[in-house]
């Protein structure tokens, strides 16, 4: 890349430039890294009104034939040099890296690792849409109708296009959205204000794999424009925090991805064995910088544990800021200090009000936030809490954050509260068979599993295609 380049609108996959924007910065230097085109909500209601086309030129493709596309893509997306807009900005994959890593804090290891991510879910389509599908024939998204073993089917689309409010804290969260190609679903998204990088390059390694230009519309947009993507694309995936999701919390067409809460329970059985599990515990609460709603926010123990709160605290406390480029990287900076700043005040409340302590304040040097080259940031903090129901015991934030607290076994599953994915080590036939049962867990990983590992095949919230799609019965007549 050469000056500061442009991000244009993408309305149904054409360009469009608009008088209304703002300009993107790296976090450190506060270098302008993109000017980048505001679409406002007059602007989005009014192409909304056409999305019908959209899903006619992804209905012209076969399904076969966009999962081939989709898989070239994939190709596309790591290695390509691909452009930013038609006046001649382009990128290549190292630039991205690069640009991605500037604006949104995260170090360049972390930024390919979360484009792996991305691209192992549009490479492996069809074990994706296998368990979306519930192993029906994908060929049914060709005509509606087919059949589920023996049974007639008939599924109709709930939505004329699927809406996606993004954020701006980790990449890896576009894969969720990726399969609606596959399923001839036109995405409408909204980035995160520090991370366009994402969507825009995964729509032009769409664009040069073939996929239907009209399939991805890309609206940089301020609150009352996310609204509008959200009212009019008859089903939408919302991604914030609480404060963001609440107003769209009961609404049935609205996915929200807000905090996922997610925990590793230790069962009795296994509680004295905790030092065999400890990588499993450090893994769920520090990868990806601890940035993903995945990463464990809780550790839930009938025993054991201050000795495990002290083992983590002390393997975690060696965890500190680094270039963005070193390779050995492991904690993100916060692109807006004032973030990192509310945090840790959040914190310290919790921890002057009793009942908790910061174990690693023990083996930490200086104090949980730190400034380094002009970024801002978190160090990993292990609390050790006496109880549940303490206001850090089941709290998440964005950055490797952890409670440590003992609950008997008998009790963990009425204490813990909804939770994204908990993993459950234990081997005890009566407790597994009450995690089985549960309304509480979305995806549970039993034995020793990272919280932070998963199997596409088996979405871990929601599931995209009964999300999309209605199920109509449907039965022919004989001679018909």
């Amino acid at each position: 890349m050469g000056s500061v380049p442009h991000f244009p609108i993408l309305r149904a996959g054409v360009e469009y430039s608009s008088l209304d924007r703002v300009e993107l910065k790296s976090y450190r230097e506060g270098v302008v890294m993109a000017s980048v085109s505001q679409a406002n909500a007059g602007l989005i209601r009014r192409d909304m009104k056409k999305l019908d086309r959209a899903k006619a030129a992804l209905d012209g493709v076969a399904v076969g034939e966009l999962i081939e596309r989709l898989a070239s893509a994939a190709r596309i997306f790591l290695t390509e040099e691909l452009p930013l807009n038609e006046s001649g900005d382009r990128q290549t994959a190292d630039e991205y890296v690069a640009c991605l890593s500037a604006t949104s804090g995260m170090p360049h290891a972390m930024c390919r690792a979360n484009m792996q991510k991305i691209a192992g879910v549009m490479g492996d389509m069809p074990t994706i849409l296998a368990g979306l599908m519930r192993g029906m024939a994908p060929g049914i998204l060709d005509t509606g109708v087919g059949k589920h073993g023996e049974v007639g089917v008939w599924y109709t689309a709930q939505a004329r296009a699927l809406g996606v409010v993004l954020p701006s804290n980790s990449p890896g969260v576009h894969s969720l959205w990726v399969p609606a190609v596959a399923l001839k679903i036109p995405v409408v998204l909204k980035p995160g204000r520090e991370e366009p990088w994402t969507p825009m390059r995964i729509a032009q390694a769409l664009f040069a794999a073939g996929i239907p230009r009209e399939a991805v519309s890309l609206y940089p947009t301020d609150h009352e424009g996310a609204a509008a993507i959200l009212e009019n694309c008859g089903r939408a995936l919302l991604f914030g925090d609480e404060s963001t999701t609440r107003q769209y919390a009961d609404n049935p067409a609205i996915e929200i991805h807000g905090p996922g809460r997610s925990k590793v329970l230790l069962g009795a059985d296994e509680a004295a064995n905790w030092s065999d599990h400890l990588d499993v515990l450090l893994e769920s609460v520090a990868r990806n910088g601890g940035r993903s709603c995945i990463n464990a926010s809780s550790i839930v123990v009938p025993s054991h544990g201050d000795e495990i709160a002290q083992a983590l605290a002390e393997r975690l406390a060696g965890i500190a800021p680094l270039e963005d480029d070193d390779r050995d990287a492991k904690l993100c900076a916060f692109a807006n200090p004032k973030f990192a700043e509310g945090i840790d005040a959040a914190i310290q409340r919790g921890l002057e009000g009793g009942g908790a302590e910061d174990v690693t304040a023990r083996y930490r040097k200086g104090e949980r936030r730190r400034e380094y080259r002009g970024g801002s940031y978190l160090l990993p903090t292990i609390v050790r809490c006496d109880s549940i129901e303490h206001p850090l015991a089941n709290t998440e934030y964005l950055f490797p954050f952890a409670s440590v607290v003992e609950v008997p076994q008998d009790e963990m599953l009425a204490k813990i509260g909804p939770s994204l994915v908990v993993t459950a080590i234990t081997k005890d036939e009566g407790f597994v068979s009450e995690l089985m049962s549960t309304p509480l867990i979305h995806r549970l990983n039993l034995g020793p599993v990272p919280t932070i590992k998963v199997e596409w095949d088996q979405p871990h919230e929601g599931n995209l295609f009964e999300f999309l799609f209605h199920r109509r019965a449907f039965q022919r007549a004989p001679s018909w």
